[in-house]
């Protein structure tokens, strides 16, 4: 990634460059925070982010996040627009049941599936995000 001035790139763009789900690009990086896009659709996986909030942005569709707090769990549900902080150190599984297409706001090098997962299913890509094509 540069840190030069470049074009504008455009997200609509960016997520039709890529089919996989589960598996964020890098759109463009700001300080040390990387930009990403993802679509998504069914189950992502429990995980925690122990020194870091997760931002989420819901560009088209629907995201759920079920959140382990304080000994309970309860769900977020993110409509089209939306956006949601999860807190460091908060146990969270994102979903959507119709799919959908999102944005988030990482420390460059966070890997997808935190710093403690449950299994990680086969369509869960562990990563710490993919260049776009």
């Amino acid at each position: 990634m540069t840190t030069e001035p470049a074009e504008p790139i455009g997200l609509t763009s960016a997520l039709s460059s890529f089919d996989a789900l589960w598996s964020p690009r890098i759109v463009t990086r700001v300080n040390d925070y990387d930009v990403r896009v993802a679509k998504v659709a069914g189950e992502h996986v429990w995980h925690v982010h122990e020194n870091t909030d997760e931002f989420f942005q819901v560009l088209d569709g629907e995201l759920l996040i079920a959140l382990r707090e304080s000994g309970a769990e309860r769900t977020v549900t993110l409509p089209r627009g939306s956006v949601f902080v999860v807190p460091r150190g908060v146990w969270h599984k994102p979903s959507s049941a119709a799919g959908a297409s999102i944005l988030l706001f990482e420390p460059s090098g966070t890997l997808s599936v935190g710093d403690q997962h449950e299994e990680v299913p086969d369509h869960v890509d562990v990563t710490v995000g993919h260049v776009l094509p």
